[in-house]
């Protein structure tokens, strides 16, 4: 049995670090819930936007570059994870679930080839650790609270490269914001936009299939060209917003469970080595004083 001075220095350090945890917790949980509300306030508009691509997504000539897949075998993916660990399996289950997207590609007839633009440091070291090919990085660029602007700037970024044809297939993959307790990893595609992918991500987001009108006729002034250019990148930018804004409300909400989970183990432990020390200094006292008897009795047969 340890002594009862080692003992209460575990005793110490783990009270310690119970109150680390849950001092994080408690500010995980601030950020969760002003992250929840960026989410739900944005929700509708990007549910709405959603709704439009997908009545003219059947429409190459009004979705122009951004309908039409080039044909070639590489693609772009946005990775988006943590920028620090801490926060349970959020950054585990974003790259199993890129993991699973490659293999279930490997050995079809047209294997891709994958490029990468990350956000956050832990998928930036997870893609410089596989030896997998990094086109840009915005960790240091993405900040919490996260702005629309700093979002754009990446995207726009991201339209760039799609428009240059290299890729025919551009792709995000992060965890979607379900609840407190549940976030879900999900590989949405951007490009080309089309009517079976927007009709998947409204499901995740809504929970529901939405009844589209596939024939609904749009004036388009002054032309389809300009319109393109200019609403299309707009409206994909306050999705993407509130994509990495689902991102990382879940972000928070796993670390916060996480800290949770790590002050009670803190705080059952603590516990137990109180107890376990109560026993060792019970002991000490109980043998000390079976000495002392022992010593008296002694003394009394000489």
């Amino acid at each position: 049995m340890a002594s009862g001075k080692e003992i209460k220095a575990r005793i110490k350090s783990i009270k310690n670090t119970g109150k680390i945890t849950k001092a994080m917790e408690l500010i995980s949980t601030v950020k969760m819930k002003k992250a929840q509300e960026s989410v739900i306030s944005l929700r509708p508009f990007a549910l709405a936007a959603l709704d439009i691509l997908s009545r003219v997504s059947h429409e190459e000539s009004v979705l122009g570059v951004y309908g039409t897949a080039p044909e070639t075998t590489r693609e772009l993916i946005i990775l988006v994870a943590a920028q620090k660990g801490l926060c349970g399996g959020y950054n585990v289950n974003v790259f199993k679930k890129a993991t699973e997207y490659i293999r279930d590609d490997i050995g079809t007839p047209y294997t891709r080839e994958y490029d990468y633009i990350t956000i956050g440091k832990r998928s930036r070291d997870f893609i410089l650790r596989t030896g997998q090919s990094m086109l840009a990085d915005f960790s240091d660029e993405i900040k919490d609270p996260l702005t629309i602007a700093e979002s754009r700037r990446m995207f726009r970024f991201a339209i760039s490269e799609w428009k240059t044809g290299k890729y025919s297939k551009l792709s995000i993959i992060y965890n979607h914001y379900v609840s407190a307790l549940t976030q879900l990893p999900v590989v949405k595609t951007i490009f080309p936009i089309n009517q079976a992918d927007i009709t998947a991500y409204l499901i995740t987001i809504a929970g529901s299939v939405p009844t589209v009108e596939s024939n609904v006729a749009y004036t388009i002034e002054p032309d389809v060209a300009m319109i393109v250019d200019y609403t299309i990148p707009m409206v994909l930018d306050a999705m993407i917003h509130e994509t990495l804004l689902e991102s990382r409300a879940s972000e928070h909400a796993a670390r916060m469970v996480a800290m949770k989970n790590a002050k009670d183990s803190a705080n059952k432990k603590w516990a137990s080595l109180t107890l376990i020390y109560n026993k060792a200094r019970q002991w000490a006292i109980t043998k000390e004083v079976s000495e002392i008897v022992s010593g008296v009795e002694s003394m009394k047969d000489v």
